[in-house]
Formats: structure tokens, sequence, C-alpha cells
């Protein structure tokens, strides 16, 4: 049976390759391989999955190489792996070790101008990559850094006038929170950027793999199912008939009445006043459970589980210090990111957005 799918298989492959160029074919499973990475790769820059992404896209490079042509998804693809290490100032991706990630990264995102439906956002992604080339160098402590890269968006890219002049004026004094670069985060480039790929995929969906591998493992898991449930199902119906089988075997053999199943010997000889000890030694049950729930109330080990509860403990200066430069640097409302840089002592992001409407209540803070 085997070797008859065999023969067939190879005389359907035979058929196929005689009406249709196999190289036609190969470029056409290529495409799908390179869409189905593509959206991957989307994927774990969702996620913010670093070493994922970088994996798949190795993976997507080397199909990439199968293709005569480079394509836009393979530059959008270069481009998400600067901003993914745009944070990462000694990650190089040009030929000159000047050129950080997010510098390269914006030189890039003006080629995929033509990718972009709405010109707001392209505008917004293009400063973001601006101020944080600078800010992230600002963050490193690297101001020459911060500087170099200033210039050099002036010699190759084009600068807006405006946000040339507050950039250079932070760098001067080297405020590294400063608000305007905490409005242009890194967070909200990362967003912005999302909302780009949201817009790309939905006007040009790569998902056909996708899509065909779903319903391949669904219908694998269907059919599981049904196999699992198979040999459940002869058991079952096996022990049916064995039981119907003793049944008639009963039947057949053993005709005494029900009464006659049960146990004629009397091991124990019965006495009247067995009812009363009986209802004495329930009381004393019930009285005695009494005792064991307040002996167990009592009892050392309760006492010092009960005492080994922590009462809450309170804010200290130092913690009001960490919150009050968390949100500095944040922004009010990132308790999850603010958490991340401050040991808080077991609060959660609640007990921290509790704790600053106090700290707002009692004017310690703007």
């Amino acid at each position: 049976m085997a070797a008859e799918n065999n023969n067939r298989t190879a005389s359907d492959v035979n058929s196929i390759e005689e009406g249709v160029s196999f190289s036609n074919i190969t470029a056409v499973a290529t495409g799908w391989m390179s869409d189905f990475m593509f959206l991957s790769l989307c994927r774990r820059f969702k996620e913010s999955k670093r070493d994922e992404f970088n994996e798949t896209l190795s993976a997507f490079q080397t199909i990439q190489k199968l293709s005569p042509k480079r394509n836009e998804k393979a530059k959008i693809c270069d481009f998400l792996a600067r901003v993914m290490h745009g944070k990462l100032l000694d990650v190089q991706f040009e030929d000159d070790a000047s050129v950080m990630p997010l510098m390269s990264a914006a030189r890039l995102w003006s080629d995929l101008k033509n990718t972009v439906a709405d010109e707001s956002l392209f505008k917004n992604v293009a400063i973001l990559l601006i101020v944080q080339s600078v800010a992230v160098c600002l963050e490193k402590g690297e101001r020459s850094s911060a500087s170099s890269a200033l210039r050099w968006f002036e010699n190759n890219l084009e600068l807006p006038q405006g946000l040339r002049v507050k950039l250079s004026k932070i760098v001067a004094q080297a405020e590294t929170y400063h608000p305007f670069l905490m409005s242009f985060s890194f967070s909200r480039l990362l967003e912005t950027v999302q909302s780009y790929l949201d817009a790309y995929l939905e006007e040009n969906p790569s998902d056909y793999l996708l899509k065909a591998a779903s319903k391949m493992v669904q219908s694998s898991h269907k059919t599981e199912g049904l196999e699992d449930e198979g040999p459940r199902d002869s058991s079952l119906s096996k022990k049916a008939s064995d039981v119907t089988e003793d049944r008639k075997k009963g039947n057949t053999t053993c005709h005494r009445p029900k009464r006659k199943l049960l146990s004629t010997i009397n091991t124990d000889v019965w006495k009247p006043d067995t009812c009363k000890k009986r209802h004495f030694s329930l009381r004393r049950i019930s009285s005695n459970a009494s005792e064991l729930s307040q002996m167990t109330e009592n009892s050392p080990d309760t006492k010092k589980a009960q005492k080994t509860r922590k009462p809450p403990q309170k804010w200290t200066s130092q913690l009001d210090k960490y919150l009050k430069d968390g949100v500095k640097r944040h922004g009010q409302g990132k308790w999850s990111r603010i958490l991340m840089d401050y040991d808080f002592e077991g609060r959660t992001g609640t007990m921290l957005k509790d704790r600053w409407r106090v700290l707002t209540r009692a004017h310690e803070v703007g």
C-alpha cells in the first residue's frame, strides 16, 4: 500500500513538472515562505522578543537569497532590525561605524516613504527616529555621540530647523530626561512603527501560507481527537459486552434469593443497650470536635502562622524619591516601566498610582 502511494505521488510530481516549469513553482513557493517569515518577523517585533527576532531575520535573509530581486518587504525587515536594536549603540549596520542603528533606520525610512499611506504617520516616525537617535546617546552618557548624530542628520537627511535648535539646546545642557525627549520616547517610536506595520499588512496581506498551515494544524487536531475516542469507545463496548455476558451466566447458574447473598454468620452478640452507647459516643465525637477546633486555634503553630503575616509597610522617603524619579523619566501612568527601574519592595503598579495621588494631594509633586 505504501509503495503504491509513493508511486502515485511520484507520478503526480512528474505530471506537474511536465505541465509547468519547476523554476516557476520554486519562485511561487519561495514567495510564500518569504511572506510567512515576514509575518513572523513582524510578530516578533510586536512582542519585543529580540532573540527570536534575530533568528527569524536570519531565516528570512536566507530565503531572500533564493529570490532574483530584492523587494520592499526585505527593506522593511532591514528597517525593523535597526529599530529593534536602536538602544544598542555598539551594533553596526553600515560600513561607517559612527552611524548608529537608529540613524541607519532613519535613512531607510526615507526610502520606504512610498509604502506609507498616512503622511502624518511618516513624519511622526521620522521625527521620533531623529529625537531617539539623540536621546539614546544621552541616556548612555555619550554626549559627544549625540552631537555627532545631530551633525549627521544635518548633512545626510532633512532636519527641520525648529527640531535642530530644540535638540541642540538639550544636548548642550545634557538634559537626559527633558520633557521633550520624554514625549518622543522610544516606546512611542515602537508603537508608531507597529501602527505602520498594521496598516501595511492590511493593504498587503502575506498570510497565504499562514492560513494553509493553520488549517492543517486544526485538521490534525481533529483527527487526533477522533483517534483518541476510537480505542475508548471500543474498550467501553468491550466492558459492556463483558458485563452482559456475566449477567447471563449469573442468571443460568445462580437462583438464590437476594437475602441469601448477605452473610448469614453473626459474629457479634447484640445487646439491648447498644443504641444508647452509640448515641452517647456520637455526642462525645461532637464535643471532641469543638475541643479539637479550640485546640487547633490555640496551638503554637497556628499562632505562629498568624504572627508571620507581615503588616503593610509604610512608604519611605527613598521610595517616594524612586517614584518621583520614575515619573520624571517615563511619565505619569507608566507604572510598569517604573517598577522595572526601581525596587519598590513588592509593590504593584496600582499601589504606585495610589501613592502618586497622595503626593499630588499633598502638593509634593506638580
